[in-house]
């Protein structure tokens, strides 16, 4: 699969906002949450990358050479009736990660929590877009898109990252792993996606069964949560 360069033609203050924990902060300047995502935007080297592999959702097993068998038991029920699965990475690159240090180096701590937000909005929103290109083919195909699951949500371990920098191909733009399993640059995303043909007879109930993002997750009192 081509590497996919999608341009950042903004980075969204709101989602920024959030990340940076900010959500309850009536009085805060709105201006400076803008100017971090306008820094973002030119700091920002958004790449992507995805592949897609056969999948048998009965031994969770992602048929690459060589396979591999997923771990967990709440990514398998994820991927329950999905006979295959895209495998993607995408990233910022280094050079707004290197930004964020430097400020926080210097002694800009609320500069440097904010344009390290907006990196954090930023890379998810590339994510956003595969996927939507992604669910763009699917659907020509016959096939419905679970959203993308990364290694570390629910009990997916960390320690199969290696697997989706292989799979993934993410070493093409630029994406390694440090020895404690953390993604270099460290705004990067990896994660799976299910595809599953659609029974047209039966489109909400197969919503139902997966909720997403702050939906799926049981940490209630998270200063990002969305609901």
């Amino acid at each position: 699969m081509p590497i996919y360069n999608t341009p950042l033609l903004r980075i969204d203050s709101q989602e920024t906002r959030r990340y940076a924990g900010l959500m309850k902060a009536k009085d805060f300047d709105e201006s400076r949450i803008e100017d971090a995502c306008q820094d973002a935007r030119l700091l920002a080297a958004p790449r992507g990358i995805w592949q897609v592999y056969d999948y048998d959702c009965q031994k969770q097993e992602i048929k690459a050479d060589p396979p591999c068998i997923i771990e967990g038991s709440k990514i398998g029920a994820h991927l329950a009736g999905c006979d295959k699965v895209i495998l993607l990475a995408a990233t910022v690159g280094d050079e707004i990660e290197e930004t964020v240090t430097q400020r926080f180096a210097n002694g800009e701590y609320s500069s440097s929590v904010l344009l390290d937000a907006a990196a954090t909005t930023a890379v998810e929103q590339i994510a956003n877009s595969i996927e939507k290109a992604i669910k763009t083919k699917a659907a020509a195909k016959g096939y419905g898109m679970r959203w993308r699951f990364s290694p570390g949500y629910g009990d997916w371990p960390i320690e199969q990252q290696p697997e989706l920098i292989r799979l993934s191909h993410a070493a093409d733009i630029g994406i390694s792993l440090s020895s404690a399993m953390m993604l270099l640059p460290r705004k990067s995303i990896t994660a799976i996606i299910g595809l599953y043909k659609e029974d047209k007879s039966k489109p909400d109930a197969a919503k139902a069964q997966h909720h997403k993002g702050c939906a799926a997750c049981e940490k209630l009192d998270c200063p990002a949560r969305k609901i």
